[in-house]
């Protein structure tokens, strides 16, 4: 049986807003952006986990809390059993080698002053796992593993003497040189040309199934998703709407967002007559969102006052499939 590789329980993030305009105008009380409001979700060893929705729904702060980039609000992350957001810095340093991240921006993410090898060098540095030539013998290896070959030809080059796929390529292997478990890779092919993300998802896929690293996969693009990743979660304004494996929720959505999610992907058969759900205009401020269920401003299949009024809750409708809609309650 595949065990869980980490666990996140009842995980919150609120930004406090401390000055400017806003917070003036409202001095009396306490504001917060909401980026992240309790949420519940497990990732099995080897799984790529998508996580979908709308930009602002807080898919990039979930994956930032989970390698603890930013120190969540309140909440657990449970790696292999152990809450890493109650250990101290020093406690968490040896296991900072197990998690990793794969930034959106290959352009922004590589230090412009360092060579291709100090880039992938510097981690096996920090964490004393490597010295001297081993570590030259490591860097080629990545190398040749996130397929820029002959190593030799991009050691010593510089990020902007990379291309687009190149950089993220170096991205990758930076993240994968201290042989994690588990990888959070934030939209790694948005900023890329259309000709080579596939090629680039394909390494991530090898990858996974060559060092058995399961992946938090964050991305806007359900299409994407759905030929990816082994389970879906659904993410709105903060909250999950929607949690099942890929084949299910693409075949069998539930909740209304993602049916329309759905809706919007485009088909390449003209002919093809699919359901029309479309939802109309912005996500709310995470600043004061909805009360009750946080789609019910924009939801097509709005029932009423529960749906102002009462949060619904993450439920279990089929095998694995979860839903939170006041329509199956």
């Amino acid at each position: 049986m595949t065990e869980t590789i980490l666990k996140v329980e009842k995980l919150k993030k609120w930004f406090p807003i401390t000055r400017g305009l806003l917070r003036s105008l409202f001095s009396r009380r306490e504001l917060y952006v909401r980026a992240v409001d309790e949420i519940d979700f497990e990732i099995k060893e080897r799984e790529i986990f998508g996580l979908v929705g709308e930009s602002g729904s807080g898919k990039t702060t979930t994956g930032r809390m989970l390698v603890r980039l930013i120190e969540p609000t309140s909440g657990k992350i449970l790696y292999r059993g152990k809450d890493i957001v109650s250990m101290s810095d020093e406690e968490f340093k040896p296991l900072r080698k197990k998690l990793q991240m794969i930034f959106q921006d290959p352009y922004e993410s590589l230090n412009p002053k360092m060579t291709v090898f100090d880039i992938l060098a510097e981690p096996l540095r920090v964490q004393n796992v490597a010295h001297g030539d081993e570590i030259y013998e490591r860097v080629c290896k990545i190398l040749e593993d996130v397929e820029l070959t002959p190593p030799q030809e991009f050691l010593q080059r510089y990020p902007h003497e990379l291309s687009g796929g190149q950089r993220q390529r170096v991205a990758t292997g930076r993240a994968l040189i201290l042989n994690p478990e588990f990888i959070v890779a934030d939209e790694p092919v948005s900023m890329l040309d259309v000709s080579i993300r596939a090629e680039v998802l394909n390494l991530m896929l090898q990858l996974s199934e060559t060092h058995g690293i399961a992946f938090l996969y964050i991305t806007h693009d359900l299409a994407l998703a759905r030929h990816l990743c082994d389970t879906i979660a659904v993410m709105y304004l903060g909250k999950i709407m929607e949690l099942a494996s890929a084949d299910s929720l693409i075949k069998e959505p539930l909740h209304p967002y993602t049916k329309a999610l759905l809706a919007a992907v485009p088909v390449p058969d003209p002919t093809s007559k699919r359901a029309e759900v479309t939802i109309k205009g912005e996500i709310p401020s995470p600043v004061n969102p909805p009360s009750g269920c946080r789609f019910h401003t924009r939801c097509p299949q709005f029932i009423g006052e529960i749906c102002k009024k009462e949060t619904p809750s993450l439920v279990e409708i089929g095998s694995h499939h979860y839903v939170a809609c006041h329509l199956y309650r």
